[in-house]
């Protein structure tokens, strides 16, 4: 039998199974413009794997066919909800910004249709997978680029379980700068092998939107004023509730300009795999805290001993908070009253900011253009949480159901176990 992907290479297969594709009927394309984190999908057929939670975001139907997994991605404009109060017109897949997962089985043969909706040519590349060159999703070099309007077929086996990525290889600083990727999961053939209790995963995403405006500044390489998790940013980023006791998976990617130092409190954890595929047992190592460089992944796993509502955020200071000027003088310190209320006669709603630090942002109701963000939002049960950007919480409980996923509130503290104030001795 010969081999049909050397006969017709490359190129021309990518054509003729676009036109294949339109006469055979093209697998449906879900839409979905909720931010809200949905359950994981459970696979109705093929072999049987622990599905994904993906952060605010969603798993990808597919169709068997002809033992074919089919689905189908749709490369368009979309807005996106940042966190409640601004909406950002963004670029992604299905509605969203980032894609929704795609997961599978090692060993399936998979084919994914590509619709370009979007104003330029586009493609799909397939990070970290091994895959026929023609199949890689370079434009230019392994296919011709997919033109607005068109549909075009990727066809490969997926040959080892692990976390990847899919992402453009076309026009890359602007469709990526407007929030273009998505996740690939690979599940395991066996699937008590490398089995947890709940598997999250998010991508880690950077933006620079002037206040007021909705559309990233795609020329930006260093100096980004947003900083997302699947295009969120706190307190719009959903909470991982787990269970007392749960075995936890969380995998991340970075397509930022950056590395990423993720922190997560409460608990130490192992890196077991990054987008090369699984950390041997004897190769791991105790963190609490897990660099992501550039273009990479990393699944980290750990046991959630501890109840509480533990913090999950980037350590670099700047990233956990939302927009703010950067050119901002440091004030600390500085006795500005008097220019203040000389100011103040001539704009009567001037504030004075920074003397003291930043954290009186936290608590601030001051006005601001239309879909902005202040730097600092949220709150907790003890008030302002100053936090923004990439910032989330693990809400570790007791008693909740294996399934569920609903944010359960916060964390009930036990009498005596909260930091408290000094007067004067210790409570008996």
């Amino acid at each position: 039998m010969i081999d049909r992907r050397a006969f017709l290479g490359a190129a021309g297969l990518l054509a003729t199974h676009a036109a294949l594709a339109d006469a055979s009927g093209l697998p449906e394309a879900p839409s979905r413009a909720s931010a809200a984190t949905e359950p994981p999908l459970t696979p109705a057929d093929g072999v049987p794997y622990n599905p994904v939670v993906t952060l605010n975001g969603w798993t990808l139907p597919w169709r068997s066919r002809g033992g074919w997994k089919e689905f189908h991605l749709v490369a368009e404009p979309v807005e996106r909800e940042l966190a409640p109060g601004m909406t950002a017109r963004l670029w992604g897949y299905n509605g969203q910004s980032p894609g929704p997962t795609i997961e599978c089985v090692e060993g399936d043969r998979v084919r994914i249709f590509v619709t370009n909706r979007l104003p330029e040519h586009t493609t799909v590349h397939w990070h970290g997978q091994v895959l026929p060159n023609g199949m890689d999703g370079v434009g230019g070099l392994t296919q011709p680029h997919i033109p607005v309007g068109k549909t075009f077929v990727y066809e490969f086996t997926v040959r080892r379980a692990g976390t990847f990525m899919y992402h453009p290889h076309s026009d890359e600083m602007v469709q990526m700068a407007m929030g273009m990727m998505g996740a690939f999961i690979v599940h395991p053939r066996n699937p008590a092998l490398h089995r947890v209790d709940r598997d999250f995963v998010f991508l880690l995403g950077a933006y620079d939107i002037p206040a007021g405006a909705h559309v990233p500044r795609v020329a930006t390489m260093t100096d980004f004023n947003l900083w997302a998790w699947n295009s969120r940013v706190f307190p719009g980023i959903a909470p991982l509730p787990v269970r007392r006791g749960d075995r936890v998976r969380i995998r991340i990617g970075n397509l930022t300009m950056t590395n990423h130092p993720i922190h997560l409190h409460g608990h130490e954890f192992a890196v077991t795999g990054t987008d090369g595929g699984w950390v041997a047992p004897t190769a791991r190592w105790p963190e609490v805290t897990v660099d992501l460089p550039v273009g990479a992944m990393r699944a980290i796993e750990f046991v959630a001993e501890h109840a509480g509502d533990w913090a999950l955020h980037c350590h670099k200071s700047h990233h956990a908070m939302n927009a703010m000027g950067h050119g901002v003088p440091t004030m600390i310190a500085a006795d500005h009253r008097g220019v203040a209320r000389s100011i103040a006669r001539l704009v009567p709603d001037y504030m004075v900011m920074g003397e003291r630090g930043m954290a009186d942002m936290g608590a601030m109701q001051m006005p601001l253009p239309d879909n902005t963000l202040p730097m600092m939002s949220g709150n907790g049960p003890f008030g302002p949480i100053e936090m923004g950007g990439m910032f989330t919480t693990l809400k570790v409980r007791e008693d909740l159901a294996r399934g569920d996923y609903r944010d359960p509130g916060w964390y009930r503290h036990p009498p005596g176990t909260v930091a408290y104030e000094w007067k004067g001795k210790v409570p008996s």
